[in-house]
């Protein structure tokens, strides 16, 4: 253990105790300090999240804060763990592609509360308890899949690795429309117009009939639930145990 507290080997924060085997009970716990670390993220960025914001927020002092918490990792690792738990895990219907994407789903709605999220996602932080709780029921629903169990993890990793793209793509798209000093519709008229000048010059068929009557970015916009729907079903429905 370093002067600071801090751990001089790797640890997992999970297995070290929350308090000690003796002594007073202690002022926070890990529940309180991840609530206040995501909601400053939440209001401001992950880049906001500090120990030094945290302890404040609790009422506790920057160097104590390391008696509960020993790294910044260790907070992040807190803070996916905190937001796994708001899953709604509800018996599998014995339909494993409708289950997934359900649980997709609810993927993306975290990632839209919380969207500092797609950028915490780490392996390491796929073994906290409500992540651990998250996996098991996905294994769950994916009992009538006939393929080897490693393979059922690694159909959830791709569906996630998907909704993270998927999510954060929307994020990029809805800050960049943020910053625009004019409105996102004007701006996508002015490119479907431009667009349209392109394919009408018959230099490029194939675009011209995959487009069609309808701008996909515009359509994406419009119904960006079906979309995403879309998007997921193709590849569970692309996973053949044959």
């Amino acid at each position: 253990m370093t002067a600071s507290g801090r751990p001089a080997q790797p640890e997992v924060i999970w297995a070290r105790p929350q308090r000690a085997a003796r002594g007073p009970r202690p002022a926070h716990s890990r529940e309180s300090i991840a609530a206040e670390a995501v909601r400053i993220a939440d209001a401001e960025g992950i880049e906001a999240v500090s120990m030094r914001r945290v302890a404040a927020g609790i009422g506790a002092g920057t160097m104590s804060l390391y008696n509960y918490v020993p790294r910044k990792e260790d907070l992040y690792e807190l803070m996916v763990d905190a937001v796994s738990g708001e899953y709604a895990l509800h018996p599998p219907t014995g339909d494993w592609r409708a289950d997934l994407l359900a649980l997709a789903l609810q993927t993306r709605a975290l990632m839209h509360r919380h969207p500092w999220l797609p950028r915490l996602l780490s392996p390491v932080h796929g073994f906290s308890p409500n992540a651990l709780r998250y996996l098991e029921h996905c294994l769950d629903c994916l009992a009538p899949l006939d393929v080897p169990d490693g393979e059922k993890l690694e159909l959830v990793a791709a569906v996630n690795g998907t909704v993270a793209t998927y999510v954060a793509s929307e994020l990029a798209m809805a800050e960049r429309a943020r910053s625009l000093p004019w409105s996102e519709a004007a701006e996508q008229d002015v490119r479907a117009a431009y667009l349209g000048s392109c394919l009408a010059t018959g230099r490029y068929p194939r675009l011209a009939a995959a487009f069609g009557a309808s701008h996909p970015v515009a359509a994406a916009a419009a119904e960006p639930d079906a979309v995403f729907a879309r998007w997921v079903s193709r590849l569970l429905g692309a996973w053949d145990p044959e």
